[in-house]
């Protein structure tokens, strides 16, 4: 194997900002961050947008279309069109 070429593998935390929690995985996630954890020990943080803890098919709450969102507003503009009968 070449000498140098692998990334630094190490515990990193990872935080859900959307469901607010915190995953403390092995990682090679490259970080300039660091967040103290409850276990009082500091690691390498980065923030996820969207996991398994907030999205909707994990979860189950799938998001409901606006009644008078897009979707109504195309129905209603084709209501009487030949293509929907």
């Amino acid at each position: 194997m070449k000498p140098d070429i692998h990334p630094h593998y190490r515990p990193v935390l990872f935080h859900d900002v959307g469901a607010d929690s915190f995953w403390l995985i092995g990682s090679t996630a490259d970080t300039d961050k660091t967040f103290t954890h409850t276990d009082g020990v500091t690691y390498p943080y980065v923030t996820l947008d969207i996991s398994s803890a907030s999205h909707p098919v994990y979860t189950g709450k799938e998001r409901q279309a606006k009644t008078e969102g897009r979707i109504a507003g195309f129905n209603k503009r084709f209501a009487h069109s030949t293509l929907a009968k």
